[in-house]
């Protein structure tokens, strides 16, 4: 069994060798269908497996063609690793398509969706505490204009109190 540090150094010879194959080495049409990328290989302990995870961009349809050209390749990148690397036994390969990137993007646009949805809220509360602000200030003047109606009242009835006295 391989240490730890011969595994994860297998792992990126693999993505390094395999990303270089995917630009230059695959003649397979269906495989530039899809802009594709190597993100992740994990090799098994005793290295007799590996994963390779692809990223792939375009359509659903590119993106089902382009696995299907990479499982049909399976072979020729695995004798051509073998050819590269210096491995006692070459991996057995496997493409996986890996969707960690389209998670991330679509948990990246979620949060800015809240982020836009909270600062919608925050201007909304603003607006409220404003027109509720000029509401109880317009209240308070008409309320001020009625004391001061009421005190007027009371004055001159005080005067018409005291003229009737004298």
């Amino acid at each position: 069994m391989a240490t730890d540090r011969r595994v994860s150094r297998v792992a990126a010879s693999i993505k390094r060798e395999i990303s270089q194959m995917l630009m230059q080495d695959i003649k397979d049409d269906r495989v530039g269908t899809g802009m594709v990328s190597v993100t992740e290989v994990i090799v098994s302990g005793d290295l007799q497996h590996a994963k390779i995870f692809v990223s792939i961009y375009g359509s659903e349809e590119a993106k089902a063609t382009t696995l299907e050209g990479l499982a049909s390749a399976k072979g020729y990148v695995r004798s051509e690793l073998g050819r590269r690397m210096r491995l006692r036994r070459t991996p057995e390969i496997s493409f996986l398509h890996d969707l960690s990137l389209e998670r991330g993007t679509k948990m990246v646009n979620l949060l800015n969706q809240l982020s836009y949805e909270r600062s919608l809220v925050a201007a909304n509360a603003e607006q409220d505490e404003e027109l509720d602000a000029d509401t109880h200030s317009s209240v308070l003047i008409d309320t001020q204009d009625e004391l001061d109606e009421d005190e007027l009242d009371e004055d001159f009835s005080d005067d018409i109190l005291e003229t009737e006295k004298d």
